[in-house]
């Protein structure tokens, strides 16, 4: 098994030597640059795909128009929409793309499909990762559902707090929040009206960092 595999996934190190020969021997490594699609709404899911570097955006379109960003799949993840298509047999039910340029190791379908039913190594390894992506789009959809506006908004400004402005347009911010442009740029308009931020075409100015981490967390 490549050591650069090991290292970002220590967890395959415990395969047992033939499934670990079986992965070396099918895995191939693929660079991509930023903008590429890696899979659309209604596509056949044709590999397992590990992250190596880089950092891909899962986002689902609705009928309307409105997107929503489900996850990030980074550094050391894998992909549980993939895994999920995998598993069932189906075709992926959103869209994913290079934010940046990725390096990623697939996996093909059938090899996954066979590790999974033979290594128990690789099925532990599979749904840890599996479970752990599970429990953030479980916290995603509770946030929709259920919180505030201003106070994810709150949060997701001030994590992002620092030197320089925040380079995103209202509908950037609302397609990563989950809602309507026009939520976030009444929002956003209250908060400028606060002074706590500057609005400017394409970008904000955090002014009261300190402001919004205490709506953020609710205080």
């Amino acid at each position: 098994m490549p050591s650069e595999i090991l290292a970002t996934f220590p967890p395959l190190a415990g395969l047992d030597p033939e499934s670990a020969k079986a992965f070396q021997a099918a895995a191939r490594s693929l660079a991509v640059p930023a903008g590429t699609v890696l899979f659309r709404d209604g596509s056949e899911c044709l590999n397992y795909v590990l992250v190596l570097s880089g950092s891909i955006r899962v986002h689902k379109m609705s009928e309307g128009g409105r997107e929503i960003v489900l996850y990030r799949v980074e550094h050391g993840q894998s992909c549980v929409l993939t895994t999920n298509c995998l598993i069932a047999h189906e075709s992926y039910g959103a869209e994913g793309i290079a934010e940046t340029p990725v390096d990623l190791v697939i996996l093909p379908a059938t090899t996954f499909r066979s590790l999974l039913g033979k290594s128990e190594g690789f099925r532990d390894f599979v749904f840890s990762a599996y479970a752990a992506r599970i429990s953030d789009l479980l916290m995603l959809i509770e946030e929709v559902a259920f919180g505030r506006i201003d106070v994810r908004l709150a949060s997701w400004l001030a994590e992002r707090a620092g030197p320089g402005r925040i380079k995103a347009t209202h509908q950037d911010i609302a397609m990563e929040l989950g809602t309507a442009r026009e939520v976030v740029s009444r929002q956003l308009k209250d908060f400028e009206r606060r002074t706590w931020v500057s609005l400017a075409r394409g970008s904000v100015e955090i002014l009261d960092a300190d402001a919004l981490a205490k709506l953020g967390q609710g205080v």
